[in-house]
């Protein structure tokens, strides 16, 4: 019977004992771990699962008197930090310290998700059997599931880990959000590889403010364990430029030069409709890549990936196998239709990721950009009419509408996306998201684009707390039908 942490981690090393942080899980014999979360203290769950048959709890040493004294039955272990805790049992558990994985995490505010799917095009090309943790998905080959959350909670993303290798995964590629860091979900991963993307304004409804949301990022290059780990980082994005001046062995990378020179520089020499011809110089060496992706910040994604391979080890020849890989769903997804109109679906939901979108679009020579768009409820509001700024900017025709509404006022939110249209050229306002799709396709000509922005993967809008199918991709196909 362990007696203290260290003897109840050996236990778990050993299979003897499986951590628990949800009551509802908990089984005779388990250890349950009492985390603090957003909302609820895990506390509060000790009689919860001493009722389960819980042998051990592990709590704060200053959880009440009166809540304790419901786990009688139960060996008590405090510990001053239970996330701290919780992932030292995970490791154990899962044996995650000594897995035969290259684990590479990725994160940023956009670009994530591209960025990760580029990855595991490159080194399935390569021969490597990959596993992908992301916003669309957890995945490896035989294997697919949901994503509740871009980065899985501590114990199912150690013993994801624990699957992939049984399975014979030799890379594993990971979104990396803010959230996971500043909650220590990937502590106790020994990532191999990490790409900072960029960071703009989100998640301030979490964070509070942008240092806080910056300092999260951070620390999945100055907190998470393998010094050796490669580093690579986006010299083009201000905050990246900063925390370059934190990690001065990481490999810079850009498309423009400012601040810091990259060490793997790239320039775009064609964007067009089709795609991207992107010219990459590092260490004296130039080559080029020909992409059908569409926009500079994929341009800046495809870079990050480059940029890896090389802080890794591989040769520039290797990154040809990019120049096969058509897209993620949800992300610029050009939705095929039998009107053959140019309509594409975009999972933006921040003002930058707006911009960078719309951009891509302008910049491929449309000849009217229609943005269908909206703001998810229970979220950081001041984002919202910077959202509407970056459409009235960008957009010739914006139909603003209702995305996730949540447990908010879908008209309320609208309003407060409505002075950041103050600019724009034609605005419309249709709350019902179909009827604000079909009003964008009706005024669509061939020779325009049409973004329908917000959901990009997702099949579903949340109203009132409750999940209804919806799809953008859907929608469009079947208004577009042709009978």
């Amino acid at each position: 019977m362990p007696r203290n942490f260290t003897e109840l981690l050996d236990a778990c090393r050993n299979g003897a004992v499986e951590p628990r942080s949800d009551s509802r899980t908990v089984r005779p014999g388990d250890v349950f771990i009492a985390v603090p979360g957003e909302t609820e203290d895990g506390a509060r769950f000790i009689p919860a699962a001493a009722e389960a048959g819980a042998d051990f709890i592990v709590c704060r040493p200053d959880v009440r008197r009166e809540i304790l004294e419901t786990a009688k039955n139960c060996r008590v272990i405090h510990h001053d930090d239970p996330r701290e805790a919780l992932w030292r049992l995970a490791q154990a558990r899962w044996h995650t310290d000594r897995l035969p994985l290259k684990i590479l995490g990725v994160t940023g505010t956009n670009g994530k998700t591209t960025v990760s799917c580029l990855l595991e095009h490159l080194f399935v090309s390569l021969g490597e059997k990959v596993g992908v943790m992301g916003t669309i998905a957890y995945r490896w080959p035989g294997h697919r599931q949901a994503a509740p959350l871009t980065t899985p909670d501590t114990l199912t993303l150690h013993s994801l880990l624990r699957r992939m290798a049984d399975a014979g995964v030799s890379v594993a590629v990971m979104e990396v959000s803010s959230h996971a860091l500043d909650q220590q979900r990937v502590y106790g991963i020994p990532f191999a590889g990490a790409i900072f993307t960029n960071l703009t304004q989100d998640h301030l409804d979490y964070h509070q403010d942008i240092e806080s949301y910056f300092a999260a990022k951070a620390k999945l290059f100055l907190s998470l364990p393998r010094e050796d780990k490669a580093m690579v980082i986006n010299c083009d994005d201000d905050f990246g430029r900063r925390l370059l001046d934190l990690c001065p062995s990481a490999l810079p990378f850009g498309l423009v030069s400012g601040g810091r020179e990259p060490l793997l520089k790239g320039k775009t020499i064609a964007l067009n409709p089709q795609g991207i011809r992107l010219r990459m110089s590092h260490a004296e060496t130039i080559w080029e890549i020909a992409s059908p992706l569409v926009g500079d910040f994929n341009a800046s994604n495809l870079l990050a990936v480059q940029a890896l391979g090389l802080a890794l080890g591989l040769r520039p020849g290797d990154f040809s196998a990019l120049e096969t890989f058509s897209g993620v769903h949800g992300r610029l997804e050009r939705v095929d239709n039998p009107a053959g109109m140019n309509v594409f679906v975009d999972y933006a939901h921040t003002p930058d990721a707006l911009v960078n979108v719309l951009q891509a679009l302008r910049g491929a020579g449309f000849a009217r950009i229609i943005a269908v768009f909206g703001c998810g409820g229970n979220r950081d509001k001041t984002k919202r009419p910077l959202m509407g700024e970056a459409v009235a900017r960008y957009a010739d025709i914006a139909v603003l509408t209702s995305d996730n509404p949540r447990f908010e006022d879908p008209a309320a939110i609208i309003d407060d996306v409505l002075p950041g249209l103050a600019t724009a050229r034609k605005v419309y306002v249709e709350q019902d998201r179909r009827k604000a799709t079909a009003l964008a396709l009706n005024m669509l000509t061939k020779n325009d684009a049409l973004l329908i922005a917000g959901k990009g993967h997702e099949d579903y809008q949340i109203i009132q707390g409750t999940r209804r199918h919806y799809s953008d991709q859907e929608t469009v196909r079947e208004l577009l039908r042709c009978d």
